[in-house]
Protein backbone atom coordinates (compact mmCIF):
# COMPACT_ATOMS: atom_id res chain seq x y z
CA UNK A 1 0.00 0.00 0.00
CA UNK A 2 1.13 3.55 -0.67
CA UNK A 3 2.65 5.11 2.44
CA UNK A 4 2.09 8.86 2.25
CA UNK A 5 4.68 11.07 3.93
CA UNK A 6 5.65 14.70 4.13
CA UNK A 7 8.18 16.02 1.63
CA UNK A 8 11.59 16.98 3.00
CA UNK A 9 10.60 20.65 3.27
CA UNK A 10 7.33 19.73 4.98
CA UNK A 11 5.23 21.64 2.45
CA UNK A 12 3.71 18.78 0.45
CA UNK A 13 2.44 15.22 0.82
CA UNK A 14 4.61 12.69 -1.02
CA UNK A 15 3.17 9.46 -2.41
CA UNK A 16 6.37 7.49 -2.99
CA UNK A 17 6.31 5.32 -6.10
CA UNK A 18 10.01 5.32 -6.97
CA UNK A 19 10.51 1.75 -5.74
CA UNK A 20 7.76 0.57 -8.07
CA UNK A 21 9.29 2.41 -11.01
CA UNK A 22 12.62 0.77 -10.19
CA UNK A 23 10.98 -2.66 -10.26
CA UNK A 24 9.37 -1.89 -13.60
CA UNK A 25 12.65 -0.67 -15.11
CA UNK A 26 14.47 -3.74 -13.82
CA UNK A 27 11.88 -6.07 -15.35
CA UNK A 28 11.96 -4.11 -18.60
CA UNK A 29 15.76 -4.47 -18.71
CA UNK A 30 15.52 -8.22 -18.05
CA UNK A 31 12.92 -8.61 -20.79
CA UNK A 32 15.21 -6.69 -23.14
CA UNK A 33 18.15 -8.99 -22.34
CA UNK A 34 15.98 -12.03 -23.12
CA UNK A 35 14.60 -10.71 -26.43
CA UNK A 36 16.30 -7.47 -27.45
CA UNK A 37 15.00 -7.39 -31.03
CA UNK A 38 11.37 -8.02 -30.10
CA UNK A 39 11.35 -5.65 -27.15
CA UNK A 40 13.29 -3.03 -29.09
CA UNK A 41 10.64 -3.08 -31.82
CA UNK A 42 7.87 -2.82 -29.23
CA UNK A 43 9.57 0.13 -27.53
CA UNK A 44 10.19 1.91 -30.84
CA UNK A 45 6.61 1.32 -31.96
CA UNK A 46 5.22 2.60 -28.67
CA UNK A 47 7.54 5.62 -28.81
CA UNK A 48 6.20 6.49 -32.26
CA UNK A 49 2.64 6.15 -30.99
CA UNK A 50 3.35 8.37 -27.98
CA UNK A 51 4.98 10.98 -30.21
CA UNK A 52 1.94 10.97 -32.51
CA UNK A 53 -0.36 11.30 -29.49
CA UNK A 54 1.67 14.20 -28.09
CA UNK A 55 1.44 15.98 -31.41
CA UNK A 56 -2.32 15.41 -31.52
CA UNK A 57 -2.78 16.67 -27.97
CA UNK A 58 -0.75 19.85 -28.36
CA UNK A 59 -1.52 20.78 -31.98
CA UNK A 60 -4.43 23.18 -32.31
CA UNK A 61 -5.64 21.90 -35.66
CA UNK A 62 -6.10 18.19 -34.82
CA UNK A 63 -9.74 17.07 -34.57
CA UNK A 64 -10.93 15.39 -31.37
CA UNK A 65 -11.62 12.08 -33.10
CA UNK A 66 -7.98 11.94 -34.29
CA UNK A 67 -6.77 12.61 -30.74
CA UNK A 68 -8.99 9.81 -29.46
CA UNK A 69 -7.73 7.40 -32.12
CA UNK A 70 -4.07 8.21 -31.38
CA UNK A 71 -4.72 7.78 -27.64
CA UNK A 72 -6.25 4.36 -28.31
CA UNK A 73 -3.28 3.32 -30.46
CA UNK A 74 -0.83 4.46 -27.75
CA UNK A 75 -2.85 2.58 -25.13
CA UNK A 76 -2.68 -0.56 -27.26
CA UNK A 77 1.08 -0.42 -27.75
CA UNK A 78 1.54 0.35 -24.03
CA UNK A 79 -0.51 -2.74 -23.15
CA UNK A 80 1.55 -4.87 -25.54
CA UNK A 81 4.72 -3.57 -23.91
CA UNK A 82 3.34 -4.13 -20.41
CA UNK A 83 2.54 -7.73 -21.36
CA UNK A 84 6.30 -8.26 -21.76
CA UNK A 85 6.92 -6.89 -18.26
CA UNK A 86 4.73 -8.95 -15.90
CA UNK A 87 5.26 -6.75 -12.84
CA UNK A 88 3.43 -3.87 -14.54
CA UNK A 89 0.09 -5.45 -13.63
CA UNK A 90 1.07 -5.44 -9.94
CA UNK A 91 1.97 -1.75 -9.69
CA UNK A 92 -1.52 -0.45 -8.96
CA UNK A 93 -2.72 -0.66 -5.40
CA UNK A 94 -6.19 -2.12 -5.19
CA UNK A 95 -7.66 -0.90 -1.92
CA UNK A 96 -10.65 -2.36 -0.17
CA UNK A 97 -12.93 0.22 1.48
CA UNK A 98 -11.16 0.08 4.85
CA UNK A 99 -7.71 0.50 3.31
CA UNK A 100 -8.96 3.39 1.14
CA UNK A 101 -10.41 5.14 4.19
CA UNK A 102 -7.16 4.59 6.12
CA UNK A 103 -5.08 6.03 3.27
CA UNK A 104 -7.42 9.01 2.93
CA UNK A 105 -7.15 9.61 6.68
CA UNK A 106 -3.34 9.57 6.54
CA UNK A 107 -3.25 12.01 3.65
CA UNK A 108 -5.77 14.28 5.38
CA UNK A 109 -3.71 14.32 8.60
CA UNK A 110 -0.53 15.16 6.70
CA UNK A 111 -2.28 17.90 4.73
CA UNK A 112 -3.70 19.36 7.94
CA UNK A 113 -0.19 19.38 9.42
CA UNK A 114 1.09 21.28 6.37
CA UNK A 115 -1.74 23.81 6.62
CA UNK A 116 -1.03 24.24 10.33
CA UNK A 117 2.67 24.86 9.63
CA UNK A 118 1.91 27.44 6.96
CA UNK A 119 -0.58 29.40 9.04
CA UNK A 120 1.46 29.36 12.25
CA UNK A 121 4.80 30.59 10.97
CA UNK A 122 6.50 32.99 13.26
CA UNK A 123 7.80 36.19 11.66
CA UNK A 124 11.54 36.34 11.20
CA UNK A 125 13.43 39.16 12.90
Amino acid sequence: MIRPQLSADGLAVRLPIAARAEQLLDDLALAYVEAPDDLGRLLAHHGENVRALDHAVYAHDVPDHVRAMRAAVADGSREALAAEVPIAADLDDLLDPDAAITLAGRITRLAADIRHRRTNRSPRP
